[in-house]
């Protein structure tokens, strides 16, 4: 082909049959046919002195042979390759380039050689790859010092350093040996001589921000993309779309609740996903498998509402309450104020554990939000509604103390329900500080005695078993009634004193003595616990089971007896008297 390095035969073709003899120039009848003949006669001749040896053609194949192949580069004859030079055996009619090394040896022969020409080719296409910036390909043959020994064809060989092989650090060699990949030529000669260096890394990096590019630019949202399971996070997994990545994040799995991503999707697995998200600007793309199917929100009133008793399973526990999903992408919260009527959970892990089936009430829901209110005891009847009909005031029960307090013992009367007895309401005549025995454990008869449903309080007493001494004691006794009892504890501003019926009354140390000038203290001293004294009452507090007793008063009182007695013995007798007389010192001689 004048003026250009690779010459076709295919012109030749029309002054030439396919065995490569001259065309046809047998007589015609007509003048110009004849000069038709001639003119192409004279272009074959031409284009003969045309082809030089040396030169690059492109010859088509004519026949196959065992192990020939000839070709037809439009001369007198066919040029004969050794089928070694192929690397595939060709077809006929493909065309081949070749170059002419002899246009007629001795024996009339066209020489050709298509490994000359493949040689030349690659030369120049690899100096253009050069120039251009363009990738070539090449086999990795083996691992040599400090990098890769690579095939770029024709026998030339090329080295690629092995900071230069991959995207990433290379630990198994073995990966990328015996592949044919893309590079970049990064080096010609040195020093005059050919030494190919290549550059794989950078070729990845240009392919893949091209690819990558393409992607951001032509891949719109809602697109269903294929891509390969990459690796795992805590929130997703990552999905290689071909060198760049794209998030398939845990929320984006499933419209349900997701614990695990490796339950949704395995390494290495191809999985179609759909896109969902994408931020040219950060690089990043978001993908879903969940979108394959409805939202199951957009169905939630066909299917729920307020009131209704569901069936769930408990996906997550926290410090305020369970989550529990009713359906795949449904899932609500139970409060964990709405976990019982009667007992006070401290910890949701106390009543569930994550997989429990559990029946509940839809209380309320927000659709655009995505949220559902849900309650555990809302399932069971409220046993406050009806306590007062159970625990009427006066019932009489048997129960076991649960917990004690300084202020009394918690009494449990049913599961969850408990009732308060105070201290104030263990004896009417006792006073105590340490709940008179009262411990965790132990069984107690005791008597309801008021019951606020509403603020959830039930008050239970033990005194009320029996009736109140304090009432007979007033009934009996009035200020200035003389009592006898027995020393029961003192104290340092006086000692109790237990009257009949079990009632303890103070005399005060000042009501000890029987004048100003005796020491309270010292009279204090002499009484002891045990001691059997009469006194008496100088007050009665019923309301708040209190009263006073007084020997100081005592004695006074038994001085105004006898006197009221010697008076009276006096006025019955003539004789007079002194009031000297009354209060002269008996003589054990005298008769009353």
């Amino acid at each position: 082909m004048a003026g250009k390095e690779v010459a076709s035969g295919t012109s030749n073709e029309r002054t030439k049959n396919a065995a490569g003899s001259p065309p046809d120039t047998s007589p015609v009848k007509e003048k110009d046919g004849e000069n038709i003949q001639t003119q192409l006669q004279e272009e074959y001749l031409k284009s003969l002195e045309q082809l030089e040896e040396g030169q690059l053609l492109e010859g088509k194949v004519v026949q196959v042979t065992q192990d020939q192949v000839f070709v037809d580069v439009g001369y007198k004859s066919e040029g004969k390759i050794p089928l070694s030079e192929f690397s595939e055996v060709p077809n006929i009619g493909d065309l081949v380039p070749v170059i002419l090394i002899t246009k007629e040896n001795k024996h009339g022969e066209v020489i050709v050689s298509k490994q000359k020409a493949d040689a030349k080719l690659f030369w120049k296409n690899l100096r253009q790859a050069f120039t251009d910036k363009r990738s070539v390909e090449g086999t990795v043959e083996k691992q040599v010092k400090g990098g890769f020994d690579v095939h770029l064809g024709t026998g030339v060989h090329a080295f690629l350093p092995v900071s230069q092989a991959d995207v990433q650090k290379i630990d198994k060699p073995e990966k990328i040996l015996g592949k044919k990949l893309n590079f970049y030529v990064e080096r010609l000669y040195s020093d005059g001589k050919i030494n190919i260096v290549v550059n794989r890394r950078k070729c990845m990096e240009d392919d893949l921000e091209k690819r990558r590019s393409d992607f951001f630019t032509n891949t719109p949202i809602g697109s269903d993309v294929t891509g390969i399971v990459k690796s795992f996070t805590s929130f997703g997994a990552f999905i290689d779309l071909g060198g760049f990545d794209g998030l398939l994040h845990i929320n984006d799995m499933s419209w349900g609740h997701v614990t695990r991503p490796k339950d949704f999707v395995k390494k290495g697995q191809e999985i179609k996903l759909k896109v969902i998200r994408i931020d040219s600007d950060e690089k990043r793309i978001n993908l879903s498998l969940k979108h394959y199917t409805d939202d199951p929100w957009v169905h939630f009133e066909e299917k729920y509402h307020v009131n209704d008793v569901v069936k769930g399973k408990v996906t997550k526990l926290t410090d305020f309450g369970a989550f529990i999903e009713l359906e795949e992408g449904i899932e609500g919260l139970a409060h964990i104020s709405e976990f019982s009527w009667v007992k006070k959970i401290q910890k949701p892990q106390d009543l569930l554990k994550p997989n429990d089936a559990v029946e509940c009430m839809i209380l309320g829901y927000d659709l655009q939000a995505g949220r559902v209110s849900l309650g555990l005891k809302q399932v069971k009847d409220n046993p406050w509604e009806t306590i007062n009909e159970k625990y009427p005031v006066g019932k009489r029960i048997i129960r076991k103390i649960v917990k004690v307090t300084n202020a009394g013992a918690f009494i449990e009367l049913e599961d969850g329900i408990d009732g308060f007895l105070h201290i104030d309401d263990i004896s009417w005549t006792r006073k105590s500080k340490n709940q008179s025995g009262l411990s965790t454990g132990n069984e107690v008869e005791v008597v309801v005695i008021s019951v606020d449903a509403e603020n959830r309080n039930i008050k239970l007493g033990v005194k009320q078993l029996s009736e109140d001494p304090w009432k007979d004691f007033q009934d009996n006794y009035k200020p200035g009634s003389s009592v006898e009892g027995e020393v029961t504890s003192k104290t340092d501003f006086g000692i109790f004193l237990k009257v009949p019926g079990g009632i303890e009354g103070l005399i005060h140390k000042t009501n000890l003595v029987e004048n100003r000038e005796e020491d309270p203290d010292a009279a204090l001293g002499r009484y002891k616990v045990g001691d059997k004294l009469k006194a008496v009452v100088l007050e009665i507090q019923s309301d708040k089971q209190k009263t006073a007793f007084s020997i100081r008063d005592y004695q006074k009182k038994v001085q105004r007896d006898e006197l009221s007695r010697y008076m009276a013995k006096e006025e019955t007798s003539d004789s007079t008297y002194t009031l000297g007389a009354v209060f002269k010192p008996k003589n054990t001689d005298d008769t009353q």
